[in-house]
């Protein structure tokens, strides 16, 4: 019997995300640690040279995580990953698309931009490629690695001088976020949503790594045993309602995404729409400058899309307003005509 097939890596917070659902949907498939030794399969597959890559029981391919648990989910309704509820579902795609675009930023900042994470991660990264075993000379590889993941700090936007800022961030979001998972087994009550899954898939990456693993370890550890659910994670209940999440569920919103994220998306967006290379934001920590990311203004576009089309969910836009992110919404204003003379 065909089953799905996931090629995917240890040290690839989205290989997490797909691999988290493919569990609670309860659906056979076979992990693919990609190595050398599949290196020519994987690239007869993929369309892009990073994982995952999903293979469909039927052989088709996708490498795009929030599009793959959204097919997931259409394909297997039970258990839903996402909320029937309007409101709900909308503010678990923002907190998607967060942990995407820019929570995976402070991973990877903590992970290649400092030591000893950056050597610790190589080693990974090298006994992942020589599938599972550490060649016995390592040394040299593995400084290749490092200095070539150390190079693309700032293509993502993670290098020295946004490294406060992603820091600050990280940090602040996981200690809400911790304070939430006090009242709650999972973000929006007692069943995963795609803001589970994803948030998790970049958390679960930092406590890999030295040093954001023992900051969360000592600050975080409601956080951190959400994180161990997640890896197999069961319904434990109903999603609950907007107003019962609202108290601890609002300050990671008002605290975080409307600080961080909203104004760095929206800044890049633009910069996308003028086909600029670089810009610059700024955030509460300062300039926030980096190289123009076109995949994330395309996901927040339709990001944008989605939620306005949940404007009339109740609840939702009293949330949003009350949280500080209405206004990254908004539907855009037409302008006006000037009158014929």
């Amino acid at each position: 019997m065909a089953v799905y097939r996931l090629f995917g890596a240890d040290t690839s917070p989205y290989s997490f995300k797909v691999r988290a659902a493919l569990h609670y949907k309860g659906l056979d498939f076979e992990w693919v640690a990609r190595c050398a030794a599949n290196e020519a399969e994987f690239r007869d597959l993929a369309r892009t040279q990073t994982v995952p890559l999903l293979v469909s029981p039927e052989g088709k391919v996708n490498q795009d995580s929030t599009q793959i648990l959204a097919i997931l989910d259409k394909a297997h309704p039970e258990p839903a990953i996402q909320p029937e509820n309007g409101a709900l579902a909308a503010l678990s795609l923002i907190l998607e698309d967060y942990a995407d675009e820019w929570l995976n930023k402070a991973m990877f900042q903590q992970r290649w931009g400092q030591m000893p994470d950056r050597d610790a991660a190589s080693i990974r990264v090298l006994v992942q490629i020589n599938g599972g075993k550490r060649p016995r000379a390592y040394k040299t590889p593995a400084k290749q690695i490092a200095e070539r993941m150390l190079a693309r700090l700032p293509l993502v936007g993670a290098e020295a001088d946004n490294a406060p800022t992603l820091e600050a961030s990280y940090r602040r979001f996981a200690l809400r976020l911790n304070e939430h998972l006090k009242e709650h087994l999972f973000v929006f009550g007692g069943r995963p949503s795609a803001a589970d899954f994803a948030l998790a898939a970049q958390f679960q990456q930092m406590l890999t790594d030295p040093t954001p693993a023992a900051w969360l370890n000592d600050r975080a550890p409601f956080l951190v045993a959400w994180c161990e659910n997640m890896a197999d994670p069961k319904a434990g209940g109903p999603f609950a309602a907007l107003d019962a999440l609202a108290p601890t569920l609002a300050p990671l919103f008002t605290t975080e995404i409307a600080r961080t994220f909203l104004p760095w998306a929206n800044a890049n967006a633009a910069s996308a729409s003028r086909q600029k290379h670089r810009f610059s934001v700024t955030l509460d920590n300062g300039v926030f400058e980096q190289s123009t990311q076109n995949y994330a203004a395309r996901s927040f576009q339709k990001l944008r899309d989605k939620v306005r089309g949940a404007a009339d969910a109740e609840g939702l836009t009293g949330f949003m307003e009350e949280a500080g992110v209405a206004d990254f919404f908004a539907e855009p204003k037409s302008k006006e005509k000037t009158p014929a003379a």
